[in-house]
């Protein structure tokens, strides 16, 4: 996929680094210990200042600590120093990861904002206001409107905060334990969840979850299986739109069917488990993913996604 260069999102929201850091720096600004001694030098004379090498020493200390965001002038001047020992999350602070995790949040940020461009023009075409949803990175955790949930849950939407929430680290389970790798692929991922955000929009999601609650567990998971498999439609219409615009390179609709197949319930619970048990199913099997994900695709059409009404 064609993605560098090419506008980022200003929707993503990166709490990758808000949780208490190990270590903070707690009450007190110059970390553990009550602070430091600094050395006074001259071999215990009196009154004979401050060395050289000491006079240095403070010079380096205050650099040191101006690096850490820490003025020490203003800290002798009686001023404030913040003791939280959080992490700053806004965008203008220093990147919180490797140079490979940038990227991937760039790129994120970009697929991010090829799926803006595409469900604006298609709510606008209709007369109406596309509401783009936030796309919230985080590590390990995350506290949002559906509850706590761990990088282990893979990407999801809340329809109660409409945001998209996603542990990068969920890229390298794709590839590795999923065996489903590529670039066109994780953007599968993103387009699918902004497609639960879609549904939300159109009064899908809210209709349908009122009605699993006087389900049984049997004809819930059915109802949850049409509501996954409209989600890869629009995924796919959304691919539709990149095709569009020359953005697919040789193989990028291949890894999207493959990431579909890969996840589908079957496949899944084959690896997992051993055998199947279709009750269970709530997302789709292996064929019906890749089926739904390339009628979006080859349709680029709403009417194509209607899930609820058809034979899946």
């Amino acid at each position: 996929m064609e993605w560098k260069g090419r506008r980022q999102s200003d929707n993503v929201e990166d709490v990758r680094g808000s949780s208490p850091s190990r270590g903070g720096l707690g009450s007190n600004p110059f970390g553990r210990g009550g602070g430091f001694r600094i050395p006074t030098g001259g071999g215990g004379r009196r009154g004979g200042g401050m060395s050289i090498g000491t006079i240095i020493f403070l010079v380096v200390i205050y650099f040191v600590l101006k690096m850490m965001g820490i003025d020490l002038l203003q800290v002798m001047e009686g001023g404030s120093v913040s003791p939280s020992g959080y992490e700053q999350t806004d965008s203008s602070s220093t990147p919180r990861g490797t140079a490979e995790e940038e990227e991937t949040k760039a790129f994120v940020s970009t697929v991010l904002a090829e799926t803006e461009d595409t469900w604006n023009g298609i709510f606008q075409a209709s007369g109406e206001t596309y509401q783009e949803p936030k796309l919230v990175l985080f590590r390990d955790g995350i506290n949002s409107a559906c509850g706590m949930a761990s990088s282990a849950s893979g990407p999801f939407y809340c329809p109660g905060d409409r945001k998209v929430y996603l542990d990068m680290a969920f890229f390298d389970e794709l590839a590795q334990r999923f065996e489903a790798s590529g670039d066109f692929a994780e953007a599968y991922v993103i387009a699918h969840e902004v497609g639960h955000h879609v549904q939300n929009l159109l009064g899908i999601l809210p209709k349908v979850n009122a009605q699993r609650q006087r389900m049984s567990e049997v004809d819930s998971n059915q109802t949850s299986i049409r509501v996954e498999l409209q989600a890869d439609c629009f995924a796919g219409i959304w691919g539709k739109y990149t095709e569009q615009k020359g953005l697919l390179e040789q193989g990028d609709l291949e890894e999207a069917l493959n990431a579909a197949t890969q996840i589908g319930d079957d496949t899944l619970q084959k690896r997992t488990q051993g055998y199947v048990v279709p009750e269970s199913f709530n997302h789709g099997t292996s064929a019906q993913r890749s089926k739904w994900f390339k009628r979006g695709f080859d349709s680029g059409k709403l009417s194509a996604c209607d899930t609820f009404n058809s034979d899946i």
